[in-house]
């Protein structure tokens, strides 16, 4: 019954260097999604999965445990989210001799993390019997009315029924905020992705997350963070 979080973190950054030990608002990045996994109090264990020595370093002075280094395998360019969690869990099981019957994987990169969303999302795992659920964010626009243009700079409509429709009268559409996803284990182990057609979703504020892909989104990402938590100790 016991529960695991997963940070995956490795060395290699190309867009961001060293983006998941680069500091953030005074700290490593990291140290916020370590600090929100312990203080959520729902985990038997809180470890990172790395193959960078740095890393490691950092993450055990937060708390987190380095049980054992990623392979190189699953450190490069290509290894997904759900090949890290497969071979984590694996690992525990014949290292360790440990089996989480449910785990949660936090991004390293997720400030907005808090352990208020954490405990959320595992009770909607739990109450609906999900195999997955991860925070989403409303798209700003209606995606219905999304446009595309060609080489001469000539637009169309990739739904062009939508032309004239209110933005009012069409279907809200969301996003994954790249936060954290909530799992059964041997769901998704078994079938091989997080997200099954057993899945289910929690809805963040715009100004709840930011994904972080390049030094802009860094910027953005420390601005709202700040305005965030400014407007938290208002009340």
């Amino acid at each position: 019954m016991s529960r695991l979080c997963i940070i995956p973190a490795r060395g290699g950054s190309k867009r961001i260097p060293r983006k998941n030990i680069k500091f953030f608002l005074g700290k490593p990045i990291i140290a916020y999604s370590i600090e929100a996994a312990l203080q959520s109090n729902l985990f038997d264990e809180v470890m990172v999965s790395t193959d960078d020595d740095e890393i490691a370093e950092i993450a055990k002075k937060y708390g987190a445990k380095i049980p054992f280094l990623r392979s190189t395998k699953n450190a490069d360019d290509f290894a997904t989210t759900v090949d890290v969690i497969n071979e984590v869990l694996q690992l525990y099981n014949k290292q360790k001799a440990k089996v989480f019957k449910t785990a949660c994987c936090i991004y390293p990169t997720a400030p907005f993390v808090s352990e208020i969303k954490l405990k959320e999302a595992f009770d909607l795992l739990l109450k609906k019997n999900f195999d997955c659920v991860f925070p989403v964010m409303e798209f700003s626009f209606p995606i219905q009315r999304a446009l595309k243009k060609d080489a001469d700079n000539k637009m169309t409509l990739f739904q062009p029924k939508h032309l004239n429709s209110r933005s009012q009268d069409l279907e809200k559409a969301y996003h994954d905020s790249g936060q954290f996803y909530w799992f059964k284990t041997k769901e998704i182990v078994r079938k091989g992705k997080l997200w099954t057609d057993n899945t289910g979703v929690i809805v963040i504020k715009e100004s709840e997350g930011q994904d972080i892909d390049t030094l802009e989104d860094w910027k953005l990402a420390e601005i709202k963070y700040k305005l965030l938590h400014e407007k938290e100790n208002t009340f």
